[in-house]
């Protein structure tokens, strides 16, 4: 399907994305993902085949649709001409492909004008979306079982998101998770989405916050101590799963030069700093505050604060132990475990897990415990609402015989 083309006066009614549906089925959950934003986008098409040619002639090479999007005032335009819509859109099919900004994805495109500029939008099944997400998120290398639980996660991480009533249900970068369309799709990845397909971490009937870090550093942490929002499956607990991680312990060096620039940026001012100290941390090892003695005083840095300045000197995670001393000659020493917020699932601890012979579903009741197996199904009635769960059922927890064994060495603040 392509958009047509635009001459003078003619009607643009066929851009407006006003009735269209994805025509991937009736119980296709579709997701909108912001993939693009700028003063203007190009969006091309796959080359459609080219009609047989007469005996004796060579059929031309058929070349892909392209237009260029812009904005004029609040509209937008295509190549130059004027749509007299602010939104144009591309529905997806069951094997369309759309490139958005120099990128191919699967689906269809809904284009925006947003303040000045234009808005790529990526519709999609749900499913062809984890496609680019999975692989973004995990090495493909892995264990299927590793893979699989990152399916899940990330289904559901989407599906709690899906919001009619937003311009798009989530982001392509960092911020969301990671989705970089059909140049990263994978064998090993594809199966996993297979193999899980529809399934999400369910609780009390809905799709469960399912956040995720890279290497929990030994111990998970709750989501109250991180965000100061308590989830009764998020919670902090002895994670012996994350051997295997290249940040299971690590260290860094800070100037006393480069601690101050830090301080100074929390709005700490004590002349010469003499010591920086974890004066107080969480049941799971990460620092709640941090005292600093200085030359006029004493300030001390708590909560979002104290982790950020942490990582501001260099820690990958806020589960750290400070030397004390510092000054000139003696730099500040940073030593800790893990990478990320260590909320949720760990996936090196994933990893250990899964080559220790579990299956996803016991990977997920020991990161997301309490929780169960639900299906995800298309809104009720087949409209354009919120997905449902179909059903949920629980998950047996990992065997202990089969668990790696704990760490010798627990961390920094390993009570």
């Amino acid at each position: 399907m392509r958009f047509p083309k635009v001459s003078p006066g003619q009607s643009l009614a066929l851009f407006l994305a006003l009735t269209v549906t994805a025509g991937t089925g009736a119980q296709a959950v579709t997701v909108r993902v912001l993939v693009a934003s700028a003063p203007q986008l190009t969006v091309r098409l796959p080359p459609t085949p080219a009609a047989p040619a007469a005996p004796g002639q060579v059929a031309p090479a058929p070349a892909p649709a392209a237009w260029t999007v812009g904005v004029r005032g609040a509209t937008l335009t295509l190549s130059g001409q004027d749509t007299g819509s602010a939104t144009l859109y591309l529905p997806p099919t069951p094997v369309s492909t759309v490139e958005i900004a120099g990128k191919t994805y699967r689906g269809g495109v809904l284009l925006r004008a947003e303040r000045g500029g234009v808005q790529g939008i990526n519709v999609l099944d749900v499913e062809d979306y984890l496609r680019g997400v999975v692989p973004a998120e995990m090495p493909t290398s892995w264990p299927a079982a590793a893979l699989a639980a990152q399916a899940v996660i990330a289904r559901t991480y989407v599906a709690a998101r899906i919001n009619p009533a937003l311009p798009f249900d989530t982001c392509a970068t960092e911020s969301c998770q990671v989705y970089r369309g059909v140049s990263v799709e994978k064998p090993s990845a594809d199966a996993a989405i297979q193999a899980t397909a529809g399934q999400v971490v369910a609780y009390g009937g809905r799709p469960a916050s399912t956040y995720f870090s890279s290497d929990s550093g030994g111990y998970t942490a709750s989501s109250a101590e991180v965000w100061g929002t308590e989830l009764p499956y998020l919670v902090a607990q002895p994670d012996p799963h994350s051997a295997l991680s290249p940040r299971a312990r690590w260290r860094v060096e800070a100037s006393a030069a480069k601690v101050t620039e830090v301080a100074t940026r929390y709005r700490v001012r004590l002349g010469t700093l003499r010591d920086v100290r974890v004066s107080r941390a969480s049941a799971s090892g990460r620092v709640q505050e941090v005292t600093l003695t200085g030359a006029s005083g004493v300030a001390r840095l708590t909560g979002a604060d104290a982790g950020g300045f942490v990582r501001s000197l260099g820690a990958s995670s806020s589960r750290v132990t400070l030397s004390g001393p510092v000054g000139p000659g003696t730099p500040l020493v940073v030593e800790g475990s893990g990478s990320g917020h260590g909320v949720g699932l760990s996936q090196y601890g994933a990893l250990g897990l899964a080559r220790a012979g579990q299956a996803h579903t016991q990977i997920l009741s020991f990161y997301y415990p309490g929780t169960s197996l639900g299906m995800l199904a298309a809104a009720p009635g087949g409209g354009a609402g919120r997905p449902a769960l179909a059903g949920a059922g629980a998950r047996p927890r990992p065997r202990p015989s089969a668990l790696l064994p704990a760490l010798a060495w627990e961390g920094p603040h390993g009570e």
